[in-house]
């Protein structure tokens, strides 16, 4: 590689689409700051609502049929990344989902540049098959884990050297999630948009809406609640059903039965979360697999609403909550995951805390997610990987840029 492609380098990630999810902003997160530092920063994908944003960030949008899980296609692909790679001088290619991950290894191995995983999600591995296929994930040059609790399960499932194994978390940018910047418009627009009313003390379950979010959790904890005189509750479930037809009427069809039309609302996916984590009192996370990583416990602590998750996977990392922590340093609250009872009583206890005790925890949760999981250390630490591969010097650049220390 010549010096001036090393001081300029092109980075390409691929990923199935852009639309909502950690994976997908990180995408955009990434392209924003190799644009930053001097480089060109490409992403293959079939599209989706967030292509505007990564244009808008300096990223260069490859239309690319990165969403096929076909065997035959993905060979295809490989050779069709190949090609992309060498018409576009491409230095470095960062996957982050396993079938284009297959097409990026074959494609990055036939012309020699480094090859990127980040390890997104704790997928299934209920086979031996499926430990093969996922296994694509844990074999970079670099792999990046968004959490120490996904380190460890690489770890455990895939033996990499431990050389090529870096723990990134996820950083979210506390400019955008910060109270202070969500003016009273973007508020009452969403206010608006939720049918949400003066008085009204909002629970919010910010996710798509897949079986293992655990919504069925949050509808049964509402039930007790409701029942024991929780007074103008109203539990949001927000996220898209990316198709998920069947199991959205199995959740509307458990509301209408338990008598809470009035109480639980589906309002689908929102494109404002700091007006949403501001307009809820508790944000829950009450999955019942683990998380990877657990963005949205993240985020809602930056905003200053009071988080329950469920105790299990990366979650555990992003919440400070007894054993392991004091009540004066604690940042929000862990129960058993499936527990609606535990999940109840823990939504009783944060909507009943006083005033100074709800604004303490705030402050609390918003150092301990300035401390750990901004966006800059993310992006910082990222980048490094870049450079210990290309021999570029682009954290460098971005840490005298965002004036971190190195």
């Amino acid at each position: 590689m010549d010096a001036g492609r090393k001081a300029v380098p092109t980075v390409l990630q691929i990923i199935p689409r852009l639309d909502a999810g950690g994976a997908e902003r990180t995408v955009i997160d990434m392209a924003r700051a190799v644009k930053r530092t001097g480089g060109r920063a490409l992403v293959a994908t079939e599209g989706g609502r967030m292509i505007a944003e990564l244009t808008d960030a300096g990223g260069e949008w490859i239309a690319f049929p990165a969403a096929t899980k076909s065997p035959a296609r993905i060979v295809s692909n490989a050779f069709k990344l190949e090609r992309l790679i060498r018409e576009e001088n491409v230095n470095l290619v960062h996957a982050r989902s396993r079938a284009p991950a297959w097409s990026a290894n074959i494609a990055t191995a036939r012309t020699k540049i480094p090859f990127v995983t980040t390890y997104h999600g704790a997928y299934n591995q209920s086979s031996f098959l499926k430990g093969l296929y996922n296994s694509i994930m844990a074999r970079g040059d670099a792999v990046i884990a968004n959490s120490r609790y996904t380190a460890d399960l690489i770890r455990v499932r895939h033996r990499p050297p431990e050389n090529t194994l870096h723990v990134v978390p996820r950083g979210i940018d506390l400019n955008a999630f910060d109270p202070a910047n969500v003016s009273k418009e973007r508020f009452s627009k969403l206010a608006q948009a939720w049918g949400l009313a003066h008085g009204d003390r909002v629970i919010l379950l910010p996710a798509r809406l897949t079986a293992w979010k655990g919504h069925t959790v949050l509808i049964d904890a509402a039930q007790m609640l409701v029942a024991n005189g929780l007074d103008r509750a109203v539990f949001v479930l927000a996220g898209d059903p990316q198709g998920r037809d069947d199991y959205v009427r199995s959740i509307e069809e458990r509301i209408a039965a338990l008598h809470l039309n009035q109480a639980v609302r589906i309002v689908g996916h929102c494109d404002d979360m700091p007006s949403a984590y501001l307009a809820a009192e508790i944000t829950v996370v009450p999955s019942v697999e683990p998380e990877a990583f657990g963005r949205t416990a993240v985020e809602a602590q930056a905003m200053g609403s009071a988080v329950i998750v469920s105790d299990i996977g990366a979650t555990a990392e992003t919440v400070l909550a007894p054993p392991e922590a004091l009540p004066e340093k604690c940042t929000g609250w862990r129960v058993p995951a499936g527990d609606a009872g535990a999940l109840a009583y823990a939504i009783w206890e944060a909507m009943h805390m006083a005033d100074q005790d709800k604004r303490a925890l705030a402050t609390r949760a918003r150092a301990h997610t300035a401390a750990h999981f901004s966006l800059p250390v993310m992006v910082a630490k990222t980048l490094g990987v870049y450079d210990s591969l290309l021999g570029t010097a682009m954290r460098a650049s971005f840490e005298k840029q965002a004036a971190l220390p190195i």
